[in-house]
Protein backbone atom coordinates (compact mmCIF):
# COMPACT_ATOMS: atom_id res chain seq x y z
CA UNK A 1 0.00 0.00 0.00
CA UNK A 2 1.35 3.33 -1.00
CA UNK A 3 3.41 4.89 1.29
CA UNK A 4 2.18 7.78 3.92
CA UNK A 5 2.62 11.42 3.54
CA UNK A 6 4.29 12.85 6.86
CA UNK A 7 0.71 14.61 7.68
CA UNK A 8 -1.39 11.77 7.35
CA UNK A 9 0.60 9.87 10.41
CA UNK A 10 -1.74 12.08 12.82
CA UNK A 11 -4.61 9.69 11.24
CA UNK A 12 -6.22 11.52 8.33
CA UNK A 13 -5.29 10.54 5.04
CA UNK A 14 -5.31 13.94 2.15
CA UNK A 15 -6.67 11.96 -0.57
CA UNK A 16 -10.51 12.37 -1.85
CA UNK A 17 -12.85 10.41 0.39
CA UNK A 18 -16.42 9.65 -1.41
CA UNK A 19 -19.12 6.84 -1.63
CA UNK A 20 -21.15 5.82 -4.55
CA UNK A 21 -24.50 4.72 -5.07
CA UNK A 22 -26.39 3.46 -7.68
CA UNK A 23 -29.09 5.20 -9.75
CA UNK A 24 -30.85 4.53 -12.89
CA UNK A 25 -29.63 6.56 -16.15
CA UNK A 26 -31.11 4.79 -19.29
CA UNK A 27 -32.47 1.55 -18.09
CA UNK A 28 -29.22 1.38 -16.47
CA UNK A 29 -27.65 1.47 -12.96
CA UNK A 30 -24.95 4.06 -12.81
CA UNK A 31 -22.60 5.17 -10.03
CA UNK A 32 -23.57 8.51 -8.72
CA UNK A 33 -20.54 9.54 -6.05
CA UNK A 34 -21.78 10.79 -2.47
CA UNK A 35 -18.95 13.56 -0.78
CA UNK A 36 -17.72 12.46 2.53
CA UNK A 37 -15.41 14.87 2.72
CA UNK A 38 -17.71 17.48 4.18
CA UNK A 39 -15.57 19.42 7.14
CA UNK A 40 -17.91 18.54 9.43
CA UNK A 41 -17.02 14.87 8.75
CA UNK A 42 -13.70 15.12 8.72
CA UNK A 43 -13.34 16.98 11.60
CA UNK A 44 -15.23 14.50 13.54
CA UNK A 45 -13.41 11.50 11.70
CA UNK A 46 -9.68 13.22 12.70
CA UNK A 47 -10.70 13.57 15.91
CA UNK A 48 -12.11 9.93 16.71
CA UNK A 49 -8.98 8.12 14.49
CA UNK A 50 -6.51 9.90 16.89
CA UNK A 51 -8.47 9.28 20.13
CA UNK A 52 -8.35 5.67 19.08
CA UNK A 53 -5.12 5.17 17.31
CA UNK A 54 -2.31 7.64 17.98
CA UNK A 55 0.52 7.60 20.42
CA UNK A 56 2.32 9.94 22.02
CA UNK A 57 5.39 7.59 23.22
CA UNK A 58 5.72 6.74 19.69
CA UNK A 59 5.65 9.85 18.12
CA UNK A 60 8.70 10.79 20.56
CA UNK A 61 10.30 7.74 20.41
CA UNK A 62 10.58 8.74 16.50
CA UNK A 63 11.80 12.31 17.15
CA UNK A 64 14.34 10.61 19.95
CA UNK A 65 16.10 8.87 16.50
CA UNK A 66 13.98 6.01 16.98
CA UNK A 67 15.37 4.53 19.99
CA UNK A 68 14.60 4.36 23.71
CA UNK A 69 16.84 3.49 26.35
CA UNK A 70 17.62 3.03 29.65
CA UNK A 71 21.46 2.30 29.87
CA UNK A 72 22.69 -1.19 31.20
CA UNK A 73 18.82 -2.48 31.55
CA UNK A 74 16.90 -2.01 27.96
CA UNK A 75 17.27 -0.42 24.97
CA UNK A 76 14.55 -0.40 22.51
CA UNK A 77 15.07 0.33 18.72
CA UNK A 78 12.28 0.95 16.72
CA UNK A 79 12.36 0.36 13.22
CA UNK A 80 12.39 3.83 10.63
CA UNK A 81 9.57 3.23 8.84
CA UNK A 82 6.03 0.70 10.91
CA UNK A 83 2.97 1.08 11.33
CA UNK A 84 0.46 2.17 9.47
CA UNK A 85 0.53 2.90 5.42
CA UNK A 86 -1.36 5.52 3.94
CA UNK A 87 -3.86 2.66 2.18
CA UNK A 88 -4.87 1.61 5.89
CA UNK A 89 -5.11 5.24 6.93
CA UNK A 90 -7.37 5.80 4.17
CA UNK A 91 -9.48 2.83 4.81
CA UNK A 92 -10.41 3.43 7.92
CA UNK A 93 -10.73 7.23 7.43
CA UNK A 94 -13.43 6.49 5.15
CA UNK A 95 -15.35 3.98 7.87
CA UNK A 96 -15.31 6.25 9.99
CA UNK A 97 -16.64 8.72 7.69
CA UNK A 98 -19.40 6.77 6.31
CA UNK A 99 -20.91 5.83 9.83
CA UNK A 100 -20.50 10.12 10.37
CA UNK A 101 -22.59 10.75 7.45
CA UNK A 102 -24.83 8.40 7.55
CA UNK A 103 -25.62 8.07 11.35
CA UNK A 104 -29.41 6.15 10.70
CA UNK A 105 -28.44 4.02 7.77
CA UNK A 106 -27.41 0.06 8.10
CA UNK A 107 -23.87 0.32 7.13
CA UNK A 108 -22.00 -3.29 5.87
CA UNK A 109 -18.44 -4.14 5.84
CA UNK A 110 -17.06 -7.09 3.71
CA UNK A 111 -15.11 -9.29 5.49
CA UNK A 112 -12.07 -6.75 7.63
CA UNK A 113 -11.64 -3.41 6.91
CA UNK A 114 -7.51 -4.17 7.30
CA UNK A 115 -6.05 -7.35 8.61
CA UNK A 116 -5.93 -6.20 12.64
CA UNK A 117 -7.93 -7.38 15.29
CA UNK A 118 -8.24 -4.44 17.28
CA UNK A 119 -8.88 -2.14 14.48
CA UNK A 120 -11.63 -4.41 13.02
CA UNK A 121 -13.39 -4.74 16.66
CA UNK A 122 -13.60 -1.05 16.75
CA UNK A 123 -14.80 -0.53 13.99
CA UNK A 124 -17.90 -3.11 14.87
CA UNK A 125 -18.31 -1.18 18.21
CA UNK A 126 -19.33 1.30 15.90
CA UNK A 127 -22.23 -0.08 14.69
CA UNK A 128 -20.56 -1.52 11.67
CA UNK A 129 -21.73 -4.54 10.65
CA UNK A 130 -19.34 -7.23 9.31
CA UNK A 131 -20.28 -9.63 6.52
CA UNK A 132 -18.80 -12.92 4.66
CA UNK A 133 -16.08 -10.97 2.31
CA UNK A 134 -17.46 -13.58 -0.15
CA UNK A 135 -21.08 -13.52 1.12
CA UNK A 136 -23.48 -16.09 0.62
CA UNK A 137 -26.98 -15.35 -1.30
CA UNK A 138 -28.86 -14.69 2.07
CA UNK A 139 -26.53 -12.29 3.07
CA UNK A 140 -26.90 -10.58 -0.80
CA UNK A 141 -30.66 -10.53 -0.66
CA UNK A 142 -30.62 -8.81 2.85
CA UNK A 143 -28.87 -5.56 1.38
CA UNK A 144 -31.25 -3.17 0.59
CA UNK A 145 -31.03 0.12 -1.87
CA UNK A 146 -30.89 2.31 1.54
CA UNK A 147 -27.72 0.51 2.65
CA UNK A 148 -24.29 1.40 2.82
CA UNK A 149 -21.52 -1.62 2.16
CA UNK A 150 -18.15 -0.99 2.58
CA UNK A 151 -15.41 -3.21 0.07
CA UNK A 152 -12.58 -2.95 2.21
CA UNK A 153 -8.96 -2.03 1.43
CA UNK A 154 -8.16 -5.72 -0.31
CA UNK A 155 -10.82 -4.67 -2.49
CA UNK A 156 -13.67 -7.26 -3.53
CA UNK A 157 -14.03 -10.00 -6.31
CA UNK A 158 -16.00 -8.47 -9.32
CA UNK A 159 -18.87 -11.09 -8.94
CA UNK A 160 -19.42 -9.56 -5.42
CA UNK A 161 -19.32 -6.46 -6.66
CA UNK A 162 -21.94 -7.10 -9.43
CA UNK A 163 -23.86 -8.76 -6.95
CA UNK A 164 -24.22 -5.80 -4.63
CA UNK A 165 -24.34 -3.10 -7.20
CA UNK A 166 -27.44 -5.14 -8.37
CA UNK A 167 -28.91 -4.61 -4.78
CA UNK A 168 -28.53 -0.51 -5.58
CA UNK A 169 -27.33 0.05 -2.52
CA UNK A 170 -24.25 2.40 -1.56
CA UNK A 171 -20.57 1.69 -1.92
CA UNK A 172 -17.94 3.23 0.43
CA UNK A 173 -14.87 1.85 -1.71
CA UNK A 174 -11.21 1.87 0.34
CA UNK A 175 -9.65 -0.39 -2.44
CA UNK A 176 -6.14 0.48 -2.25
CA UNK A 177 -4.47 2.34 -5.32
CA UNK A 178 -1.62 0.29 -4.90
CA UNK A 179 -4.20 -2.88 -5.33
CA UNK A 180 -5.90 -1.67 -8.60
CA UNK A 181 -2.61 -0.68 -10.42
CA UNK A 182 -2.02 -4.60 -10.23
CA UNK A 183 -5.86 -4.90 -11.05
CA UNK A 184 -5.46 -3.11 -14.03
CA UNK A 185 -2.10 -5.26 -15.17
CA UNK A 186 -4.22 -8.32 -14.89
CA UNK A 187 -6.92 -7.11 -16.81
CA UNK A 188 -4.59 -6.04 -19.53
CA UNK A 189 -3.08 -9.50 -19.48
CA UNK A 190 -6.46 -10.65 -20.08
CA UNK A 191 -7.15 -8.60 -22.81
CA UNK A 192 -3.94 -9.60 -24.64
CA UNK A 193 -4.75 -13.19 -23.92
CA UNK A 194 -2.18 -13.52 -21.68
CA UNK A 195 -2.03 -15.71 -18.27
CA UNK A 196 -1.42 -13.60 -15.58
CA UNK A 197 0.76 -15.71 -13.24
CA UNK A 198 0.11 -14.13 -9.58
CA UNK A 199 2.65 -14.47 -6.95
CA UNK A 200 0.39 -14.50 -3.90
CA UNK A 201 -1.86 -16.65 -1.27
CA UNK A 202 -4.71 -17.86 -3.32
CA UNK A 203 -6.48 -17.82 -0.07
CA UNK A 204 -6.34 -14.42 0.39
CA UNK A 205 -8.57 -11.54 0.18
CA UNK A 206 -7.03 -9.31 -2.33
CA UNK A 207 -5.35 -12.23 -4.30
CA UNK A 208 -8.91 -13.85 -4.72
CA UNK A 209 -9.90 -10.20 -5.56
CA UNK A 210 -7.42 -10.03 -8.05
CA UNK A 211 -7.65 -13.05 -9.65
CA UNK A 212 -11.20 -12.13 -10.66
CA UNK A 213 -9.81 -9.60 -12.53
CA UNK A 214 -8.31 -12.08 -15.12
CA UNK A 215 -11.75 -13.46 -15.79
CA UNK A 216 -13.42 -9.40 -15.89
CA UNK A 217 -14.13 -10.17 -19.61
CA UNK A 218 -15.03 -13.93 -19.32
CA UNK A 219 -12.10 -14.78 -21.34
CA UNK A 220 -9.18 -14.39 -19.16
CA UNK A 221 -6.96 -17.18 -17.54
CA UNK A 222 -4.86 -17.10 -14.46
CA UNK A 223 -2.83 -19.42 -11.91
CA UNK A 224 -1.30 -18.46 -8.18
CA UNK A 225 1.88 -19.54 -7.31
CA UNK A 226 2.53 -19.35 -4.13
CA UNK A 227 7.05 -19.40 -3.36
CA UNK A 228 9.86 -20.60 -5.52
CA UNK A 229 9.02 -24.26 -5.05
CA UNK A 230 5.58 -23.68 -6.99
CA UNK A 231 7.37 -21.70 -9.48
CA UNK A 232 9.83 -24.05 -10.33
CA UNK A 233 7.19 -26.88 -10.73
CA UNK A 234 5.57 -24.08 -13.18
CA UNK A 235 9.23 -23.56 -15.14
CA UNK A 236 9.73 -27.63 -15.22
CA UNK A 237 6.18 -28.48 -17.04
CA UNK A 238 6.10 -25.30 -19.23
CA UNK A 239 9.75 -26.73 -20.07
CA UNK A 240 9.55 -30.54 -20.08
CA UNK A 241 5.70 -31.42 -20.13
CA UNK A 242 3.82 -33.38 -17.49
CA UNK A 243 1.02 -34.97 -16.35
CA UNK A 244 -1.37 -32.52 -16.44
CA UNK A 245 -3.87 -34.14 -14.13
CA UNK A 246 -1.32 -34.12 -11.14
CA UNK A 247 -0.69 -30.57 -12.11
CA UNK A 248 -4.01 -29.33 -11.62
CA UNK A 249 -4.62 -31.33 -8.25
CA UNK A 250 -1.25 -30.00 -6.91
CA UNK A 251 -2.88 -26.00 -7.85
CA UNK A 252 -6.12 -26.62 -6.53
CA UNK A 253 -8.12 -23.66 -5.90
CA UNK A 254 -5.27 -21.71 -7.50
CA UNK A 255 -6.08 -21.17 -11.24
CA UNK A 256 -8.95 -19.91 -13.03
CA UNK A 257 -11.89 -22.26 -14.49
CA UNK A 258 -11.07 -24.16 -17.43
CA UNK A 259 -7.18 -23.33 -17.28
CA UNK A 260 -5.62 -25.98 -19.12
CA UNK A 261 -1.53 -25.89 -18.24
CA UNK A 262 -0.96 -26.99 -21.90
CA UNK A 263 -2.72 -24.29 -23.02
CA UNK A 264 -2.36 -21.45 -21.01
CA UNK A 265 1.03 -21.79 -20.20
CA UNK A 266 2.30 -20.14 -23.41
CA UNK A 267 1.81 -16.85 -23.17
CA UNK A 268 2.90 -15.42 -19.10
CA UNK A 269 2.25 -11.95 -17.38
CA UNK A 270 3.49 -11.85 -14.04
CA UNK A 271 1.70 -10.19 -11.08
CA UNK A 272 1.42 -10.10 -7.25
CA UNK A 273 0.50 -9.51 -4.29
CA UNK A 274 1.21 -5.83 -3.39
CA UNK A 275 2.34 -7.33 0.59
CA UNK A 276 4.80 -10.08 -0.63
CA UNK A 277 8.63 -9.83 -0.27
CA UNK A 278 9.92 -7.98 -3.46
CA UNK A 279 12.83 -10.42 -3.63
CA UNK A 280 11.00 -13.44 -4.05
CA UNK A 281 8.61 -11.46 -6.28
CA UNK A 282 11.51 -10.52 -8.49
CA UNK A 283 12.80 -14.23 -8.37
CA UNK A 284 9.51 -15.63 -9.32
CA UNK A 285 9.80 -13.14 -12.74
CA UNK A 286 13.22 -13.82 -13.26
CA UNK A 287 12.57 -18.06 -13.33
CA UNK A 288 9.62 -17.44 -15.39
CA UNK A 289 11.24 -15.27 -17.89
CA UNK A 290 14.43 -17.75 -18.03
CA UNK A 291 11.72 -20.77 -19.38
CA UNK A 292 10.08 -18.82 -21.74
CA UNK A 293 13.47 -18.00 -22.81
CA UNK A 294 14.53 -21.38 -23.07
CA UNK A 295 11.32 -22.61 -24.59
CA UNK A 296 10.56 -19.75 -27.40
CA UNK A 297 13.91 -18.07 -27.49
CA UNK A 298 15.49 -14.77 -26.25
CA UNK A 299 14.54 -13.14 -29.80
CA UNK A 300 10.87 -13.70 -29.12
CA UNK A 301 10.52 -13.76 -25.46
CA UNK A 302 8.42 -10.20 -25.58
CA UNK A 303 5.73 -12.24 -27.43
CA UNK A 304 5.22 -14.91 -24.28
CA UNK A 305 6.17 -12.97 -21.47
CA UNK A 306 5.19 -9.62 -19.45
CA UNK A 307 6.29 -8.49 -15.90
CA UNK A 308 5.26 -4.69 -14.68
CA UNK A 309 6.37 -4.11 -10.74
CA UNK A 310 3.29 -3.33 -8.51
CA UNK A 311 5.43 -4.33 -4.79
CA UNK A 312 3.51 -1.75 -2.71
CA UNK A 313 5.65 1.03 -1.52
CA UNK A 314 4.43 1.21 2.13
CA UNK A 315 5.03 -2.56 2.28
CA UNK A 316 8.70 -2.57 0.39
CA UNK A 317 9.58 0.89 2.76
CA UNK A 318 9.24 -1.65 6.21
CA UNK A 319 11.10 -4.14 4.86
CA UNK A 320 13.89 -2.23 4.02
CA UNK A 321 13.65 -0.36 7.13
CA UNK A 322 14.12 -3.82 9.17
CA UNK A 323 16.85 -4.78 7.05
CA UNK A 324 18.71 -1.98 8.14
CA UNK A 325 17.63 -2.52 11.82
CA UNK A 326 18.89 -5.99 11.57
CA UNK A 327 22.41 -4.95 10.08
CA UNK A 328 23.13 -4.49 13.75
CA UNK A 329 20.95 -7.22 15.60
CA UNK A 330 19.27 -6.56 18.58
CA UNK A 331 19.19 -9.60 21.30
CA UNK A 332 15.47 -9.84 20.17
CA UNK A 333 13.16 -9.42 17.49
CA UNK A 334 8.99 -7.82 17.91
CA UNK A 335 7.17 -7.94 15.65
CA UNK A 336 3.65 -6.50 16.01
CA UNK A 337 0.14 -6.94 13.91
CA UNK A 338 -2.84 -9.17 12.84
CA UNK A 339 -1.65 -12.44 12.53
CA UNK A 340 -3.47 -12.74 8.99
CA UNK A 341 -1.73 -9.73 7.82
CA UNK A 342 0.37 -10.59 5.01
CA UNK A 343 3.16 -7.69 4.92
CA UNK A 344 3.48 -8.39 8.73
CA UNK A 345 3.63 -12.28 8.36
CA UNK A 346 6.77 -11.03 5.89
CA UNK A 347 8.58 -8.79 8.28
CA UNK A 348 8.56 -12.04 11.07
CA UNK A 349 10.49 -13.72 8.06
CA UNK A 350 12.90 -11.77 7.87
CA UNK A 351 13.89 -11.15 11.71
CA UNK A 352 13.54 -15.37 12.22
CA UNK A 353 16.16 -16.14 9.35
CA UNK A 354 18.81 -13.70 11.71
CA UNK A 355 17.31 -13.73 15.29
CA UNK A 356 15.01 -14.64 17.90
CA UNK A 357 11.78 -13.37 16.46
CA UNK A 358 8.18 -13.07 18.31
CA UNK A 359 5.53 -12.46 16.30
CA UNK A 360 2.45 -10.88 18.43
CA UNK A 361 -0.69 -8.95 17.84
CA UNK A 362 -0.50 -6.94 20.79
CA UNK A 363 0.98 -6.25 24.33
CA UNK A 364 -1.03 -8.91 26.52
CA UNK A 365 0.76 -11.77 24.35
CA UNK A 366 3.90 -10.93 26.59
CA UNK A 367 2.83 -12.62 29.82
CA UNK A 368 5.84 -12.72 31.77
CA UNK A 369 9.56 -12.45 31.42
CA UNK A 370 9.06 -16.37 31.41
CA UNK A 371 6.15 -17.07 28.64
CA UNK A 372 5.30 -14.85 25.58
CA UNK A 373 2.33 -16.01 23.54
CA UNK A 374 3.06 -15.66 19.55
CA UNK A 375 1.93 -16.80 15.93
CA UNK A 376 3.74 -19.67 14.55
CA UNK A 377 3.83 -19.21 10.73
CA UNK A 378 4.71 -22.27 10.19
CA UNK A 379 2.24 -24.22 12.76
CA UNK A 380 -0.49 -21.43 11.44
CA UNK A 381 -1.20 -21.09 14.94
CA UNK A 382 -0.42 -19.38 18.35
CA UNK A 383 2.55 -21.06 20.50
CA UNK A 384 4.12 -20.56 23.93
CA UNK A 385 7.57 -19.74 24.63
CA UNK A 386 9.02 -19.97 28.03
CA UNK A 387 11.79 -18.12 29.32
CA UNK A 388 11.81 -15.46 26.39
CA UNK A 389 13.21 -12.64 27.68
CA UNK A 390 16.57 -12.55 28.95
CA UNK A 391 17.99 -11.40 31.80
CA UNK A 392 20.66 -8.59 32.17
CA UNK A 393 21.38 -5.65 28.94
CA UNK A 394 18.89 -6.10 26.89
CA UNK A 395 18.56 -4.62 23.19
CA UNK A 396 14.81 -5.62 21.47
CA UNK A 397 14.18 -4.15 17.86
CA UNK A 398 10.60 -2.90 17.21
CA UNK A 399 8.75 -3.26 14.20
CA UNK A 400 5.08 -3.76 13.50
CA UNK A 401 2.88 -4.34 9.88
CA UNK A 402 1.52 -1.73 7.69
CA UNK A 403 -2.42 -2.23 9.29
CA UNK A 404 -0.73 -1.61 13.01
CA UNK A 405 -2.08 1.62 15.11
CA UNK A 406 0.46 3.02 16.77
CA UNK A 407 -1.20 2.54 20.15
CA UNK A 408 -0.58 -1.42 19.75
CA UNK A 409 3.18 -0.08 19.42
CA UNK A 410 2.87 1.88 22.83
CA UNK A 411 1.42 -1.10 24.42
CA UNK A 412 4.02 -3.35 23.61
CA UNK A 413 6.75 -1.07 23.92
CA UNK A 414 5.32 -0.35 27.45
CA UNK A 415 4.79 -3.59 28.52
CA UNK A 416 8.35 -4.77 27.88
CA UNK A 417 9.70 -1.83 30.38
CA UNK A 418 7.34 -2.75 32.84
CA UNK A 419 8.63 -6.82 32.41
CA UNK A 420 12.31 -5.21 32.85
CA UNK A 421 11.02 -3.57 35.87
CA UNK A 422 11.93 0.60 34.62
CA UNK A 423 10.03 3.12 33.92
CA UNK A 424 10.48 4.92 30.47
CA UNK A 425 13.04 7.40 30.32
CA UNK A 426 11.82 11.26 29.91
CA UNK A 427 11.80 12.42 26.24
CA UNK A 428 11.95 15.30 24.20
CA UNK A 429 8.52 16.08 22.58
CA UNK A 430 7.91 15.29 18.98
CA UNK A 431 8.50 17.98 16.74
CA UNK A 432 4.94 19.15 15.69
Amino acid sequence: MKQEPEDSRRGLSASRIVGMTMEAQDGQQRPKKINLRRPDIMEAVQAQVLSHYRSNLVERIRANGHVLSVPGVLTVKLAKEFGFCYGVERAIDLAYAARKAFPDRRIFLLGEIIHNPEVNDQIRRMGIVTIASRPDDAEIEAITPEDIVIIPAFGTEVATRKKLEARGCTFVDTTCGDVMSVWKRVRQYSKESVTSIIHGKAWHEETLATSSQARANGSGHYLVVFNLAETDYVCDYILNGGDKAVFLEKFKGAYSDGFDPDLHLKALGVANQTTMLRGETEEVQRRLRAAMERKHGSERVGDHFRFFDTICGATQDRQDALEKLLKTPPDLLLVIGGYNSSNTSHLAEMGESILPTYFIKNGSKMVSTGLIQHWDQHKREEVETRDWLPWGPLTVGVTAGASCPNNLIEEVIERLFELKGVEIPGLPPPVS
